[in-house]
This record gives structure tokens, C-alpha cells and sequence, in this order.
């Protein structure tokens, strides 16, 4: 096992293609501050209009000539293991066992002793996701750190805490807005991606790449969750900057990619 300091993959990087993905993903970004949310508008489409075009599947053919009769898929079993539940639509404010939390991350780390291959696949085996697991809710009966925020090391199988320069209500702010309407997670897990790591070998494609691998790592643990009786919900009404302040990470550096409450 290796430990690489920062500064290396910045050095490698392609100061080009850093500024130009920079640039790309702050357009995704929302500013959900409670200073400009009488601004902040995404579109003028109707909520008719949303409801007709959300949940459907796209088709090409649209003679029907193509539909193949008498060869239906058989859907899964309820006892699958592949079968997910729904997101959850309403948190209770019931802690979670830290062991419980511990176990549900293991398919994020290596599989075996002495090595860098992990429970999901990268590309090149750059591993560019970052996890960060954060204590939302106050409940403090079976977190083991002051810090509310732990930093995953999925080689050394275990945590580091990190001191934010923040208060704990920050970090909840900046991931839960007020007038959140799904009640109080225990936990969220983060997931961030070092851009000179993303980018140093395969630039541009890179960042693609990154995508991909934070969605195997939350499928992972959204069907975790299940196994586990834990709920989730994948999430992205955040402010980037916001995110990376609260976790005390240069918001030019990481950014968050992905947001996944945990809890009952």
C-alpha cells in the first residue's frame, strides 16, 4: 500500500484540463443559499409537463415494428439480492450503530490484504472517489469521534476523522437546506473527487470515468442498505462550495459528486 501526497497528481495534471472540467462541472452546480433562493430559478416548465416526461422509456421505433412478442423479462424475485428498495421518502430521527455504518461501507474497500483492487471498478485503478461519512444527526449515543466528519481509507480499512473549521450545523446546512421535507438522516455519505487524480492520466475522459465510478459505489451501498435494514436516498440539492467548506477541502481541488443519506 502506497500513500501519495497531493501535491503529486497536481504536479501531472494538465493545468488545461483541469480549468476547462472545472469550468464544466460548475455549470451543473445549484446555489441553494437561503441569500439567493428568491433568485434562483432552473426552468418554466410545468409541473404537467414534468409529470409527462419523467419516468417513461424512450423509444426509437415508434411503428411498434421492432416490439419482440412472446419474449417478456422475467423481473426479480422479492427476496433478490439485486432488488433495491425505494428511496426513502422520510428519515426518522433514530441513530444508527456505528458497527452497522462500518459494515455497510465494506464494499467500498480493498477486497483482500495487500491490494489496491476494491469492491466496484475504476478505471486504470485510479480510484478517484473520495468518501466522507458525516454525522447529521446530533445523536451522538454511538458515533466514535468528536468530528462529525470521517474520511474513509479503504486500503487501511478504517477512518480518519477530520476537524472541520466549521460548526456542525454548517455541514447539515449545506446538505439538507432548510425546509427539507424528508425528515433527519443519521448520517450522509459524500462522495468527492480529486480532480488532479481524476484527470492526470486520462484528462478529459477521466472525469467521465469518475461518474461511472460514483454510481457503482452508491448502487453498492443503496443495496447494502437493504441487506442491512437501513435506509437511503441518493441525493443533489447541494451547493458545491458549501459542501467542500464544510468538509474543510479546497472547493478548486474536490468536488462533491454525489450526496447519500443514511438511516431509518
Amino acid at each position: 500500500m502506497k500513500t501519495i501526497p497531493h501535491d503529486n497528481y497536481l504536479r501531472l495534471t494538465d493545468p488545461k484540463t483541469y480549468y476547462k472540467t472545472l469550468k464544466f462541472h460548475a455549470q451543473g452546480n445549484f446555489c441553494l443559499h437561503s441569500a439567493t433562493q428568491h433568485l434562483t430559478k432552473l426552468h418554466s416548465l410545468s409541473n404537467k409537463e414534468i409529470e409527462l416526461l419523467s419516468g417513461n422509456e424512450l423509444r426509437y421505433n415508434l411503428l411498434d415494428e421492432g416490439i419482440i412478442s412472446g419474449q417478456k423479462i422475467k423481473t426479480l424475485p422479492e427476496d433478490s439480492n439485486l432488488l433495491r428498495d425505494q428511496s426513502c421518502d422520510f428519515f426518522s430521527s433514530r441513530p444508527v450503530d456505528f458497527r452497522t455504518l462500518t459494515t455497510l461501507v465494506s464494499p467500498l474497500v480493498a477486497v483482500k490484504p495487500d491490494t489496491y483492487h476494491r469492491g466496484y471498478p475504476s478505471g486504470g485503478a485510479l480510484y478517484p472517489i473520495d468518501v466522507f461519512c458525516c454525522r447529521i444527526n446530533p445523536t451522538n449515543e454511538f458515533w466514535p469521534e468528536e468530528s462529525d466528519i470521517l474520511h474513509l481509507l479503504p486500503n487501511s480499512l478504517t477512518f480518519e476523522a477530520i476537524k472541520s473549521s466549521r460548526p456542525a450545523s454548517y455541514l447539515k446546512e449545506a446538505i439538507l437546506p432548510v425546509g427539507s421535507t424528508i425528515g433527519t438522516p443519521y448520517c450522509a455519505l459524500i462522495y468527492m473527487a480529486y480532480l488532479p487524480k481524476t484527470l492526470f492520466k486520462y484528462k478529459s475522459r477521466g472525469y467521465r470515468l469518475a461518474l461511472m465510478e460514483v454510481g457503482s459505489m452508491y448502487m453498492l451501498i443503496d443495496l447494502h442498505c437493504k441487506k442491512l435494514g437501513l435506509k437511503n436516498r441518493v441525493w443533489s440539492g447541494y451547493t458545491d462550495h458549501m459542501v467542500s467548506n464544510a468538509l474543510s477541502i479546497n472547493p478548486a481541488l474536490s468536488l462533491p459528486l454525489c450526496v447519500q443519506f443514511i438511516g431509518h
